[in-house]
């Protein structure tokens, strides 16, 4: 990417740069400092167009040189979603860094095409150290041949040995289980989700059932007494004749 200095700074500043078509930048240098930098604001988005990666390596020519930079961060306008700056670090080509590398499943699991169970990823991003130019967009893992109840763990990723894995080794990437499981874990998180207000309904649904307070509370006030039952009345005694 082909970068300017610049040397206006502030909000308004920005703003002149986005309506000539640039798009204001900042790169943090190895031996310290931030260089403010401008792009052209089209062949920006065209280079991200080419990558979904959150770290990518871009060469920025400036000044006649050329600077290897790591791109650490890209603002967006929310109404618009264009970007409105970039953030890039300077980092050494025989240097390693550590980074976030996305993992993505391939295959169809043993255990789904099979069993009918389901599969779970439970990692989807694995941090290792690399050289600047070993960072790729992303890791294929293999899951085709995880049978039902089967885990693939951190442990059996084969990631090459240009990368150092920075996460315990047990951690589990991705997991076949069955339906039947899948359904009864969401039934009980669903119950455990609407708990409480069970209860409470219960509670109110007795207390009315029951008709009156409980012994030793006294009633409500305005409340009013229920009418006492009538004793049948007496018969007169039959006339003597």
């Amino acid at each position: 990417m082909k970068a300017e200095l610049r040397t206006e700074q502030g909000s308004s500043a920005a703003g002149r740069l986005r309506r000539a078509g640039s798009l204001p930048g900042a790169v943090n240098r190895i031996e310290g400092g931030t260089t403010l930098v401008k792009f052209d604001a089209h062949a920006f988005k065209a280079m991200l167009r080419h990558h979904s990666s959150d770290h990518v390596l871009v060469t920025i020519e400036l000044d006649g040189k050329d600077v290897p930079t790591l791109m650490r961060e890209v603002q967006y306008n929310v109404m618009t979603g264009y970007p409105v700056h970039a953030d890039f670090g300077e980092v050494s080509l025989t240097k390693k860094i550590r980074v976030s590398i996305p993992l993505r499943m391939i295959g169809e699991p043993e255990g789904v095409k099979v069993g009918g169970g389901i599969l779970q990823q439970s990692l989807r991003v694995i941090d290792v150290d690399c050289l600047p130019t070993d960072i790729v967009e992303h890791f294929d893992a293999d899951v085709s041949g995880l049978g039902l109840d089967k885990s693939l763990f951190v442990r059996d990723l084969n990631l090459g040995d240009k990368y150092t894995i920075i996460m315990a080794k047990d951690v589990p990437v991705a997991t076949v289980v069955a339906a039947v499981a899948e359904e009864v874990v969401a039934a009980a998180e669903g119950e455990a989700a609407a708990g409480t207000p069970a209860v409470v309904a219960k509670g109110k649904k007795e207390e009315g059932a029951a008709g009156a307070p409980a012994a030793g509370k006294a009633a409500a006030p305005g409340a009013k007494a229920a009418p006492a039952a009538k004793a049948p009345a007496a018969k007169a005694p039959a006339a003597k004749k």
